[in-house]
């Protein structure tokens, strides 16, 4: 069952007490630090609570409450969602390839990147602008060899070189292409493309 608000302040208040004191606060200390209109309304919080399974207590010992197990576990899950995030590992180019680099940064993709075989890149140019991926945005790439034509991909170019484009195998030979009407598709042997990555998500900051 959810909590309310208020639940939510005196559950805290409880958790933040106990560690700052090495012990429970009385029913008192907790309306005069909430702010709350008298005892009974404590008693009443803490009351429900304790059927949600977020309390434990001990019969008629004001000091005797204690946060539960399920409280704890939801603190962890929360910080672990708060803390995720994924590294930045270079510049990727959308016009013609370059070499990339290592740069000492990362970005938190908390809302959708569940693993760790997730990086993100800065896009730089404009040759996928049509799929609406601008220089200077910020893509998240699934750490993977597999691809499908069509999708689109971080491929490094000749052991040296990295570029964003859709890719299409065409025999022995490997199509990247941009989405950009202005620029030609770069067209090289299977063998000398390795795909390092799929396009998982785009992120633009106004």
């Amino acid at each position: 069952m959810a909590i309310t608000r208020r639940q939510k302040e005196v559950l805290d208040f409880i958790a933040s007490y106990q560690v700052e004191n090495g012990y429970s606060p009385s029913y008192e200390e907790i309306a005069r630090g909430l702010e709350l209109a008298s005892i009974a309304t404590v008693h009443k919080h803490i009351s429900a609570l304790e059927k949600k399974n977020y309390l434990n207590r001990g019969a008629n010992q004001s000091r005797s409450i204690d946060v539960a197990p399920r409280y704890l576990q939801e603190q962890r899950r929360n910080r672990l969602h708060a803390s995720l995030e994924v590294p930045v590992l270079g510049t990727i180019a959308a016009g013609r390839p370059v070499e990339t680099y290592d740069e000492r940064s990362s970005l938190n993709f908390a809302d959708f990147a569940g693993h760790k075989a997730t990086y993100a890149l800065r896009v730089r140019g404009n040759s996928m602008i049509d799929d609406h991926i601008c220089e200077g945005d910020m893509i998240l790439v699934e750490d993977t060899p597999d691809a499908r034509d069509g999708d689109i991909v971080v491929a490094l170019v000749g052991g040296t070189d990295t570029t964003l484009k859709r890719l299409y195998r065409e025999g022995s030979t490997v199509r990247l292409q941009p989405a950009n009407s202005t620029m030609a598709p770069i067209r090289v042997p299977a063998h000398e493309v390795q795909i390092q990555g799929r396009l998982l998500a785009v992120l633009r900051k106004y």
